[in-house]
């Protein structure tokens, strides 16, 4: 019997209770159908949680859980409960009281077979705090989820300024009575699945209880693995025993985490004050997968990129505000100073040393604490970077992390252990004139207050931010697929680490950094930054950028690059006009219009942020310049120079497409730029169009930094067919400095040293040079060809008379 709530219960909620909704847009991010009922479900019947929910639906545009549906001319309820609430003592009498009002909705729909109703979980708490281990507080979470009437009145009037409400996918019992039928069976199912789905989510807002800090530094020291380590310490550093736990204990402090929730539910509204102040907005995307895998009862590991101290922040924000309970995260010990390094550890940060090399008690330390919190079930969150990206491209991936995750998988079987790769966009980065100091040569600024300081002087709207939630990888799936018998390495002893392991992390890195970049956010500024610098004088009319702008775009939507990427909804002009209001390009006025403009310093600065999207391009940019190369060129011969090509620019970028991929890319690529009256194609000939070379011109720029790197390397390979690892390194950087020089190359890292010892490893990996630096002649001479054929005259000359000037030199 569907009852109405007392006016006081209304004035309450109403007057007295902040909510939080989760997901904020329900009928988007859920797909909901407003067309066909629904009737939510919750947990314990409460009439302070349906004036909530009421609330909540209205505000969301959802139908009114208190206002009764007629199907056929019955009139149901618009919500179930699982349970009454418990009695202030003694036990529920009858836990099934609402099973009747399931097998109504059940009969109904065998009695009508188009009907459909949607049964909505929704779970709503008052207060998220897991707890303390070995406690249980009178008004925690988790005795709130059938508590007593007057239990029920302490937890709401003490926590009603932190509600949430979570909504669910919708079950269609449509769906259901036609594959399980619609007898007592499966309303019993239903219920029980409910259940079971309601524990999981309050387990997922919450986390698990939490440690106390220094009963945790006892039993890491009664740890068996550390154990060992302190009398190896013992014995190699000829010290006492006392000393040694001393030292074991002074690492477990330096290392330790001391999250607290309520310094989390607290700093929750001062940084969204900060995100207000920074930021126009944060965009959100795919968080829905990732509340299912922590709802399922996984063990969720973030791996974020890392392009400012800001992700720390922004991360734990936004998975707080997702519904889920903030990960424990992995930070750089540079960050553990005062007052920032106390602050961070109680928002669940655990530090970490730069290098673990020399020092077995720290090592064994650090992984039995990460291999600790995962049996906890604890979410954990590191940057496989290891730093801050100065370039805003992805950097090759620190492993140490990942294999300690896998060992402890092996060591601890109890729940699933899954990766979810996040990407982190902003239109501003606070750090970047100071990243360009750093490649310029200038020396890294140690972390301090001041730098802290610095930064809150500086707040001021730096228009969005952007966090989108990559692909999944689930480890014992992905090591099923790729690892065979790997179970039989399971509880292995830690010094005798599977012969595996150590590739099998590499490969998993690399896998992450692409999930990473398949999830790249596209903005305003990064699009406007991609094609100015692609433009010869770095300046474009108006005109010309809100159409390429446009064509960008439809190449995206068009062939998106992956279902995890998001594009900009708004048309070009608009984007464009957000991209000005930021006010990063230099604007001129004339008689024929806007005149869109960066100067060097503006296009030094602008480069990170063409890099965090160039990824995304630079596959519809290669075709692009074998397209421009000559007037005809047939597809055959695109898809050879593509396929030679694109595993050496796929290491660098970490794209996601494989090889046997690339034909139906290079097609569907290719019928967009016909589409898009780009180019003409005659009976599988490609010509491009004379009225549309510029568009297709400053489309294939983008890959040219990238091509001429390559063209500088294979140079000097040519002319040295034995040559040591350090001399080309050095050689081609000195080399590309000159380029840069010469031909007014605004990118920092166009001669960074890292980029090109990533194309020298994939040309070892590729059999272009052997290890010892012999070169396969006619394997560098016929890829040399190729790149050179796409490079201009004037970087082709200069790169000879630089090579000629360094020979002159030697002599």
């Amino acid at each position: 019997m569907q009852q109405t709530p007392s006016m006081l219960s209304r004035s309450f909620v109403n007057g007295l209770v902040k909510s939080q909704y989760v997901p904020d847009n329900p009928v988007d991010a859920l797909k909901l159908d407003l067309m066909r009922p629904i009737v939510y479900v919750l947990k314990t019947k409460s009439m302070t949680d349906l004036v909530a929910l009421q609330r909540a639906c209205k505000e969301r545009g959802l139908p009114d859980p208190l206002t009764p549906i007629k199907v056929n001319g019955v009139i149901i309820p618009s919500y179930v409960c699982l349970d009454n609430p418990a009695p202030l003592f003694g036990k529920v009498k009858d836990k099934n009281v609402f099973f009747n009002e399931f097998q109504q909705l059940l009969r109904l729909h065998k009695d009508d077979k188009v009907l459909d109703i949607q049964l909505m979980p929704v779970s709503l708490f008052w207060g998220r705090a897991p707890g303390k281990e070995g406690q249980v507080p009178l008004l925690s979470l988790a005795n709130s989820i059938s508590p007593s009437h007057l239990r029920k009145t302490l937890i709401v009037g003490l926590n009603r300024k932190d509600n949430l409400v979570r909504f669910n996918k919708p079950v269609s019992l449509r769906f259901m009575a036609d594959q399980h039928g619609s007898d007592e069976k499966l309303a019993q199912k239903l219920i029980r699945v409910a259940k079971i789905h309601f524990s999981r989510q309050k387990l997922a807002a919450s986390g698990p209880k939490l440690p106390n800090r220094y009963q945790l530094f006892e039993q890491l020291l009664r740890n068996p693995e550390v154990k060992k380590a302190i009398q190896v310490e013992i014995e190699e550093q000829n010290i006492s025993a006392q000393k040694a736990e001393k030292r074991a204990n002074d690492y477990i402090d330096e290392i330790v985490s001391d999250f607290s929730y309520k310094f989390v539910k607290n700093t929750s509204n001062f940084l969204g004050w900060i995100w207000n102040k920074i930021y126009s907005g944060i965009k959100v995307n795919n968080a829905e997968q990732v509340r299912k895998l922590a709802a399922d009862g996984h063990e969720i590991v973030f791996m974020p990129c890392h392009r400012s101290h800001m992700d720390y922040l922004l991360i734990s924000y936004v998975i707080y505000n997702e519904g889920l309970i903030p990960p424990h995260i992995a930070a750089g010990i540079n960050l553990n100073f005062f007052p920032a390094g106390p602050m961070f550890r109680r928002g669940g940060a655990f530090f970490l040393r730069r290098t673990f090399k020399g020092n077995k008690l720290y090592a064994t330390i650090f992984r039995e604490y990460l291999s600790l919190l995962f049996s906890k079930g604890y979410s954990v969150e590191f940057f496989t970077e290891g730093g801050r990206s100065r370039t805003g491209r992805l950097l090759p991936p620190k492993t140490g992390m990942l294999n300690m995750t896998l060992q402890a998988m092996l060591k601890e079987q109890s729940r699933p252990i899954t990766l979810v790769p996040v990407y982190l966009g902003y239109d501003h980065v606070m750090e970047v004139s100071t990243y360009v100091k750093e490649l310029s040569g200038a020396n890294k600024k140690k972390e301090s207050v001041f730098q802290i300081f610095g930064i809150a002087k500086k707040l001021k709207n730096y228009g969005q931010a952007f966090v989108n939630f990559g692909e999944p990888i689930n480890l014992n799936q992905y090591l099923n697929k790729h690892v065979e018998n790997w179970r039989d390495d399971i509880n292995m002893p830690v010094e005798e680490q599977p012969a595996w392991l150590n590739q099998t992390t590499r490969e998993l890195a690399n896998q992450v950094m692409v999930n990473i970049n398949s999830a790249a956010a596209v903005n305003a500024l990064t699009i406007c930054a991609l094609i100015l610098h692609a433009a010869p004088h770095k300046a474009l009319s108006r005109e010309i950028l809100v159409k390429q702008i446009d064509s960008y775009l439809k190449l995206l939507r068009n062939n998106p690059y992956s279902e995890f990427s998001t594009l900009p909804e708004n048309s070009a002009e608009e984007i464009l006009d957000q991209a000005i209001a930021l006010k990063k390009f230099t604007v001129r006025e004339d008689s024929l219009g806007q005149m869109l403009s960066m100067s060097y310093e503006q296009a030094v600065l602008l480069t990170f942020y063409r890099n965090n999207i160039l990824h995304l391009f630079a596959l519809p940019s290669l075709i692009a310049a074998i397209v421009t190369e000559k007037a005809q060129t047939s597809i055959e011969e695109i898809n050879a120079k593509v396929c030679q090509l694109y595993p050496l620019i796929q290491a660098e970028l970490f794209l996601k497409y494989a090889a046997d991929e690339l034909s139906t890319c290079i097609s569907d690529t290719l019928a967009e730029m016909q589409q898009q009256g780009l180019i003409r194609n005659q009976e599988g000939v490609i010509t491009p169009v004379t009225e549309r070379l510029m568009s297709i011109k400053l489309l294939a720029a983008s890959i040219q930094e990238t091509l001429q790197r390559y063209a500088i390397v294979l140079t000097v390979l040519e002319h040295d067919q034995v040559i040591e690892r350090t001399k080309l390194e050095d050689r081609s950087q000195l080399i590309a400095e000159r380029l840069s020089s010469l031909n007014g190359v605004s990118a920092p890292e166009f001669f960074d040293k890292k980029v090109f010892a990533i194309f020298i490893n994939k040309l070892q990996e590729l059999h272009y040079l052997s290890d010892t630096g012999t070169v396969k002649a006619d394997k560098i001479s016929s890829l040399a060809n190729v790149v050179r054929g796409l490079t201009t005259l004037e970087v082709k000359q200069t790169i000879s008379d630089v090579m000629l000037s360094q020979q002159s030199s030697e002599v």
